[in-house]
């Protein structure tokens, strides 16, 4: 059995609180009203990378008429991004550490019903990790009721004025998908996702241990019945997930190969940090059947799925950008003008290098080698996350601050408290699966 170290413990709560500081303190500094934001501007933070609006706003020098109301528009503009900003950092932590533990659900559940014989002495690890899916997934919801209650504006559709031909607001394009893009529908289709998916989780869950104690198959055959349901299930609903969660931000836009490239993001991410806590487990005495070809095999995932995370990013660039439709390029501009250093940077961290780092085969079974390509990789998703929500809640407005970096030091820490305690609730080795025995002699 695992005994998790007071220390690792120590250092997991150190993480939420220092990150919950963070938190609060980003919502404190949050500016409450435009004479706030012309304040910041005029000191030169009119944008979080580079008081750009400090300049482009002065210059307007607040004039008369109709260009007065014109700048009174946009510190308006300003302020509703602002306001938005640690609400924002808090939903992308909380996405990316949830995307993490649903990859491994999904990855769980493919072994399961490809009857994979290599990966038995992992089942353990998985189902740690899964165990963040719960605790995750009521965050979640409460972060999409309180969007829902306009606690916050994060997510823009919502805005009744948008729907009302009446107002001045109204956005025909909008409009015209509210029957989707509907408050109730979207509470209604996230219970559906976190529900069926939870439930998932605890059922395979729950048969995993009876199967310890069982005397035939009965419960591993259950599990691959319910894997290959799962796996239907959540192909469709991962799908529409990422429709609702992240890619409504900008509801102006949308690209058929959304869902795959969310999809591919959340594996890699997933696989990684597979890799990640079976090493560190490894390093601490434990999973002794655990060799450098299953770490090889898991180097080779995350080098697979990080080269099919480019392929989908490439084929949804080139695609939008050869078009060149205004509709659709307009989600690249925005994020090329203002996200630069982000957008291509995650290109680099989450291709160039893992592909340099794992290209050779040998590389795959040196344990730091993995590491370091792992955490490269997670920073690198964690931004993808990053440019997928910021452009439209924060707009130029963002910065990598208090807010960003407290919101993922606390959800870091609270993943690591749930992941490590969950590991110690069981045997790490599922000892009567039925492939254990060639789980444990696998070599490659």
């Amino acid at each position: 059995m695992y005994t998790l170290p007071n220390k690792l413990k120590l250092f997991a709560i150190i993480f939420m609180v220092v990150g919950a500081v963070g938190i609060v303190s980003g919502f404190l500094m949050a500016p409450k009203t435009t004479s706030e934001v012309k304040e910041m501007m005029v000191d030169g933070h009119g944008d979080g990378h580079g008081g750009d609006h400090a300049v482009v706003d002065e210059s307007h020098n607040g004039g008369h008429g109709e260009e007065a109301h014109d700048d009174e528009a946009h510190y308006e503009h300003v302020l509703h991004q602002l306001q938005n900003r640690p609400w924002s950092a808090l939903y992308v932590a909380s996405f990316f550490f949830f995307m993490i533990a649903l990859g491994t659900l999904a990855f769980y559940a493919i072994q399961y019903a490809a009857q994979a014989g290599w990966s038995p002495v992992l089942f353990r690890v998985m189902e740690g990790i899964t165990a963040y899916l719960p605790v995750a997934s009521v965050i979640i919801l409460v972060l999409l009721l309180l969007s829902a209650f306009h606690v916050n504006h994060i997510f823009h559709w919502m805005d009744p004025e948008l729907v009302n031909p009446e107002s001045d607001h109204y956005d025909k394009l909008i409009a015209g998908k509210s029957s989707f893009l509907n408050v109730p529908f979207f509470l209604i289709r996230a219970l559906i996702f976190l529900g069926g998916w939870n439930l998932y989780r605890w059922v395979s869950r729950r048969n995993s241990l009876r199967d310890d104690n069982a005397e035939d198959n009965r419960w591993f055959k259950k599990n691959f019945k319910a894997s290959a349901i799962f796996l239907v299930f959540f192909i469709v609903t991962e799908s529409m997930m990422s429709w609702d969660w992240i890619m409504s931000f900008d509801p102006h836009w949308f690209s058929t190969l959304f869902g795959w490239y969310v999809f591919a993001g959340m594996m890699v991410s997933a696989i990684t940090v597979i890799a990640m806590v079976t090493i560190v487990l490894k390093s601490q005495g434990y999973l002794e059947h655990v060799n450098d070809s299953h770490i090889h095999d898991l180097a080779k995932y995350m080098f697979g799925f990080s080269i099919f995370w480019t392929y989908l990013w490439f084929s949804q660039f080139m695609l939008i950008w050869y078009s060149n439709i205004p509709e659709e390029v307009t989600y690249f501009v925005t994020r090329i003008e203002d996200y630069n250093l982000p957008f291509f940077g995650m290109v680099v961290m989450n291709f160039v290098f893992p592909v340099l780092m794992l290209m050779n085969s040998d590389y795959k079974r040196v344990n730091w080698f993995v590491i370091l390509t792992g955490i490269v990789i997670l920073v690198g998703h964690y931004i993808d996350v990053f440019n997928m929500v910021m452009p439209a809640t924060v707009g130029a407005s963002w910065f990598i601050g208090l807010p960003e970096i407290g919101a993922i030091m606390f959800f870091f820490g609270l993943f690591v408290l749930v992941v490590f305690t969950a590991l110690t609730k069981a045997p790490l080795l599922a000892k009567r699966n039925p492939f254990i025995k060639e789980s444990k002699h696998f070599h490659y």
